[in-house]
């Protein structure tokens, strides 16, 4: 049985840089002068070699409530009776539980899209008015936590 071989010249030494003389010449790559060739060298993100930069030529106006916002998981009434049982607690622990929630800080909004039979008490931060109904209508109970609109 033979063993198998890579072809003459497949497998290169690794170069390494900036060891000396001896290994890839005295300049590493860098080239031989200039701001980038100097240890500690280079501009800063953003720098256009003197002309104005995008982010001072572009006007910033007015204010971003983006760090503010608060993203909800959108779960309907239809998931819920395919994933609990009739008496159930629906709430962050239970949603985790059965994989309809993600993520540690998952706000979470039930609406009423489709249909339930069974009956569950509901824990979330918000519940549609059409839920509320659907929900109340199978004999379940509902509870906005506190800290939080409801709707």
């Amino acid at each position: 049985m033979e063993q198998i071989k890579a072809p003459v010249g497949a497998n290169k030494k690794k170069s390494i840089v900036g060891r000396g003389t001896g290994s890839k010449g005295r300049t590493a790559g860098r080239g031989r002068d200039g701001q980038n060739s100097r240890s500690g060298g280079g501009t800063r993100p953003g720098f256009e070699g003197g002309q104005m930069p995008l982010y001072r030529r572009i006007a910033h106006r007015g204010f971003s409530n983006y760090p503010f916002k608060e993203i909800y998981t959108v779960i309907n009434v239809s998931r819920l009776e395919e994933k609990f049982k009739d008496g159930d607690v629906v709430n962050d622990a239970s949603l985790r539980e059965k994989g309809l929630l993600k993520g540690k800080k998952s706000l979470v909004k039930i609406l009423g899209n489709g249909e339930i039979k069974i009956k569950l008490d509901v824990q979330v931060e918000k519940i549609t008015a059409g839920a509320r109904v659907k929900i109340e209508k199978a004999g379940g109970k509902t509870m906005v936590k506190e800290g939080s609109d409801g709707q």
